[in-house]
């Protein structure tokens, strides 16, 4: 009896197991994602990772008074600003002027944004496109048309004195309150923006659910409309806050040199003190609080998401 050998089948193989295809697929997309992600990656090092590095490791160096770096590892840019009260104001104005400001540009763009969010008008993409078209005016302009606006005779004083409402102008400018007017018109765009791109959660069928069984319509916005619209609250906040405190023009023009933030007190001692190294350490500074902030962002959207 003679025994006949077969041919072993495709899956028997070598290099042929079930999964061989889809593994060397996957391994094939994996080094596509690579290759595309590799120069993104090094863009990004070269672009923000070394200057990063760059700004800490300088911080920990000596200015002298002259303008010259000594290069050394010293803490004493770091002790300064933590124990001289004069940076403890400044950095608590520049957080208390970011808050306050994220929370104005808030208040006053979210009905714009849900608007604009929940409109079926034909006209809707050229709404939008008008409530984000200061975007294309220069900080500095916009800056500038404030100052006259806000100024001692000024549009806002001068109508005021002309109905008979103040007798003397307002003090409007050269101090946080016309930084503040300035600064939550700039960042509008932005935070209706940030709430349009948050608002996907929000449901006509949750609302009107909601009103059949009774609820009247300020129960529903404050049970079902408000809650589901945080995320992109929150995220308009973040956005308008990190601007805020890293603004540099408005508070400077609108400022007068009376107002003093990070962003103010950094370009002082780069370009008029010379010391970079404690204009670095201040640098760090604002970097670690917009960590600490975004941290508290995150803790916050997840215990609203979860």
């Amino acid at each position: 009896m003679s025994i006949t050998q077969t041919e072993p089948r495709q899956a028997d193989r070598p290099g042929h197991e079930p999964g061989a295809l889809e593994k060397a697929k996957v391994a094939r997309d994996r080094r596509t994602y690579i290759a595309l992600l590799v120069p993104a990656i090094l863009g990004l090092f070269v672009s923000f990772v070394l200057p990063l590095a760059y700004m800490i490791r300088m911080s920990f160096n000596q200015g002298a008074p002259d303008g010259v770096i000594v290069e050394t590892f010293t803490l004493d840019t770091y002790i300064q600003p933590l124990t001289d009260p004069f940076y403890w104001r400044v950095t608590l104005d520049t957080f208390q002027m970011g808050v306050i400001v994220g929370i104005l540009c808030v208040l006053v763009s979210y009905p714009v944004a849900l608007f604009l969010a929940r409109t079926t008008s034909k006209y809707k993409g050229l709404l939008i496109a008008i409530a984000i078209a200061p975007l294309l005016t220069s900080a500095v302009v916009r800056t500038y048309g404030w100052m006259v606006i806000l100024g001692t005779n000024g549009l806002v004083n001068s109508s005021l004195k002309g109905m008979g409402i103040i007798d003397t102008p307002l003090k409007l400018t050269n101090n946080m309150t016309g930084v503040t007017i300035g600064l939550v018109e700039i960042f509008m765009p932005y935070a209706i923006l940030a709430m349009i791109s948050g608002f996907g959660r929000l449901s006509y069928q949750l609302e009107e659910a909601a009103g059949s069984l009774g609820a009247n319509k300020f129960k529903v916005f404050t049970k079902v409309t408000l809650p589901l619209s945080l995320p992109g609250i929150l995220t308009a906040f973040l956005m308008v806050f990190v601007l805020s405190i890293s603004t540099f023009i408005t508070p400077r023009l609108l400022g007068g040199g009376s107002v003093q933030v990070l962003a103010t007190e950094i370009y002082d001692q780069t370009t008029g003190l010379l010391n970079w190294p404690f204009a670095a350490a201040l640098s760090v500074i604002l970097l670690v609080l917009f960590g600490a902030v975004i941290a508290v962002y995150q803790r916050i959207t997840k215990k609203i998401g979860g």
